[in-house]
């Protein structure tokens, strides 16, 4: 099983990498987007400024990070209802393979090009950003993909729902931008209204920003092991959910 998985995953790989615009909207466009807003922001600040502005040394980066994930996910609900349309996945379902290998293939690809995302954008980050890149990169990036595999299990439910991808992409993007709107990035949970407040605790951007952001700041993995948690446990009932309505045709 595990050999038809990666053989799968790396046929995915190739088939998203044969598209030059799906890889250049997915990996480039979110690292110059990075770049662009992070020196328009840094411009109009003087250097002590930027010492102590916390949007540019931890919430702009943690911004772009998640932007990074829901990209990934829109681009995996949009390729599951393609595949569901075009008759791929009923043919994927009769092959030896289980279904949730079949969608785990997709997930590995997923992570896989999150993962170069964010090291593009450090790299450039290092060189054009208005200041200093210090992160624990390693964890930052562990960090980033636990918050994508969770995120990811929403997009599996969108996707288990949507029958087409005329539909899918949109529909996700107008689920997945208000969460993030109500993460904690901009307003903090504690004084949202109590109806988006019971919404931001079962998002799992709300988690995932806590986690980036603390370890973007050093801050070790055991002061976040609560969000930790609720990301595996949002992850484990999102797949649930989806597993119930998913169809392959």
């Amino acid at each position: 099983m595990l050999r038809g998985l990666w053989k799968l995953s790396w046929i995915e790989l190739k088939v998203f990498l044969r598209e030059p615009m799906g890889a250049i909207g997915t990996i480039f466009v979110p690292v110059l987007i990075f770049v662009l807003i992070g020196r328009a922001l840094g411009g109009r600040l003087s250097p002590p400024d930027l010492a102590h502005s916390g949007f540019i040394q931890t919430g702009f980066p943690v911004l772009a990070s998640l932007f990074i994930a829901i990209s990934a996910v829109l681009s995996l609900v949009t390729i599951i209802a393609i595949y569901r349309e075009g008759g791929i996945l009923k043919r994927l379902r009769a092959t030896p393979l289980r279904p949730q290998a079949i969608l785990t293939a997709h997930v590995i690809v997923k992570l896989l090009l999150t993962a170069a995302t964010l090291g593009l954008m450090v790299l450039a980050g290092k060189r054009y950003y208005p200041v200093g890149i210090h992160a624990p990169i390693a964890g930052f990036t562990l960090a980033l993909l636990v918050a994508t595999w969770s995120i990811g299990s929403i997009g599996f439910l969108i996707a288990s729902i949507i029958p087409t991808a005329r539909f899918a992409q949109p529909v996700g993007a107008v689920l997945l931008y208000p969460l993030l709107g109500i993460s904690g990035l901009f307003v903090a949970v504690a004084s949202l209204p109590p109806a988006l407040r019971a919404v931001a605790r079962v998002s799992p951007f709300t988690y995932a920003a806590s986690l980036l952001a603390g370890i973007w700041n050093g801050e070790s993995w055991s002061a976040h092991i609560g969000d930790v948690v609720a990301l595996v446990v949002i992850f484990a009932v999102f797949t649930a959910l989806s597993a119930k309505v998913f169809r392959w045709e």
